[in-house]
């Protein structure tokens, strides 16, 4: 190329041209050669090379081949040639002009500088994909926070490479000079680093992994986890929306991770409904007659009527006598028979918690609650599980002769006024 440059001088000056005008064309022709010739390898390259490596990857059946064309691994690389050759023949075209040598000389060094880490961020990119494709483990040991921290990292030394090669300054002397300038890094990078830290303790603590169930009231998510990086983890809600929560944030506050309830088998159903207090009372012998045409607790009232009788004879109580000795009341039946529902239904899980319980009472009635666990965890089955039970319930309490507790409505008072006029 210099042979070029100083052969097409020599011409121009046989050809009598003025020598500062021989020296601009020769010059100037040799920078439109480097830059052409620059131009023709980045196109062999990139349609050439590229697609090579394209029809490689089609016929091999491996996938990281694949994931490094995805993430634009090979073009990367066809950049490096056009990148070299500029940076080598710099001196080439600047012979007449040796203060354009630094400048395009600088060209070079930072066309090179963005192509490495461009390739770097390539690399880290397809590995990080190759680990999630390739090992279980990658769910609850994720790359991504580290991948991100070391592409932040080559960011930050190729901001330093570049100052150095714009400014002359020596790379050594740029690094000693971080120290003073220390506390605003640390202002700038608070997020990486407290994201970092964060990815660590999730990671080693096993505190959240993509795929996990979370609520995070504070940050208005609920759903699924499906990404998890050095700045954020991002929720896809059930309503379908996308909330981005600071990865921090997962240790400085609280969220609920459901995976514990996916992975026991069950999802817990707590309710309860109020009954009226005043319904509440003890069986007649026609209430327990009623009560035996239950299937279900046929046996329990006839076994417990019997145990009652045994106690009141044993303590010369007469069945007239209904407050010194033991009777059965409705409400205590009707919580059996609960209990023998809910073991029935084929949807409840009897081997986890299992409980049909009085609550405090309040001036609401008193709460009998459900505290049991569904088999299928899916959320629209779950809220069908629950809803079944709970309109069979409602359905059944008359039966038993119990009232639900309800605050009164306009049609309750609108009655008690016809009532009244009555």
């Amino acid at each position: 190329m210099k042979n070029i440059v100083q052969t097409l001088f020599e011409w121009l000056i046989d050809e009598n041209v003025n020598m500062l005008l021989a020296q601009k064309l020769a010059t100037l022709t040799g920078g439109l050669l480097v830059i052409l010739i620059a131009l023709i390898l980045l196109y062999l390259f990139r349609n050439i090379f590229v697609q090579m490596a394209h029809q490689f990857a089609k016929n091999t059946k491996t996938e990281w081949d694949d994931i490094l064309l995805k993430n634009k691994f090979f073009i990367g690389l066809a950049h490096l040639a056009p990148a070299s050759f500029i940076y080598f023949s710099v001196d080439f075209s600047t012979a007449f002009y040796p203060a354009w040598e630094l400048i395009i000389l600088k060209f070079g060094k930072v066309y090179f500088l963005f192509t490495s880490i461009f390739i770097l961020n390539a690399v880290l990119s397809s590995i990080n994909d190759i680990y999630n494709i390739s090992f279980s483990q990658s769910k609850e040991r994720p790359l991504t926070g580290f991948v991100q921290l070391i592409k932040i990292f080559s960011y930050f030394i190729g901001l330093l490479i570049l100052i150095s090669i714009l400014t002359n300054l020596d790379l050594s002397n740029l690094f000693k000079g971080l120290g003073a300038a220390a506390a605003i890094l640390l202002l700038v990078f608070k997020d990486t680093i407290l994201g970092f830290v964060a990815s660590i303790q999730i990671s080693m603590n096993d505190m959240v992994k993509v795929g996990d169930w979370i609520t995070m009231p504070s940050r208005g998510a609920d759903g699924t986890v499906t990404e998890i990086k050095l700045h954020t983890v991002k929720v896809q809600n059930w309503d379908k929306t996308i909330s981005m929560i600071p990865t921090h944030s997962l240790i400085t506050e609280t969220f609920v991770n459901w995976k514990g309830m996916e992975q026991s088998g069950g999802r817990r159903i707590k309710r309860s409904i109020n009954i009226d207090m005043t319904s509440v009372k003890f069986c007649s012998q026609e209430m327990l007659r009623n009560f035996q045409k239950f299937v279900l607790i046929k046996e329990y009232v006839i076994s417990k009527e019997q145990e009652i009788e045994a106690f009141n004879a044993s303590l010369n109580i007469s069945p007239e006598e209904h407050y010194n000795g033991r009777r059965q009341t409705n409400l205590g039946i009707f919580r059996k028979y609960l209990e023998a529902y809910l073991s029935n239904n084929p949807n409840i899980n009897t081997e986890m918690t299992f409980l049909v319980r009085h609550l405090q009472p309040t001036e609401t009635g008193i709460p009998i609650e459900i505290y049991v666990f569904s088999k299928d965890q899916r959320w629209a089955n779950y809220e069908s599980i629950q809803a079944d039970i709970f309109d069979h319930v409602l359905a059944v309490l008359p039966a038993f002769e119990l009232k639900v507790f309800q605050n009164p409505t306009g049609s309750d008072f609108q009655q008690l006024m016809k009532l009244q006029k009555q």
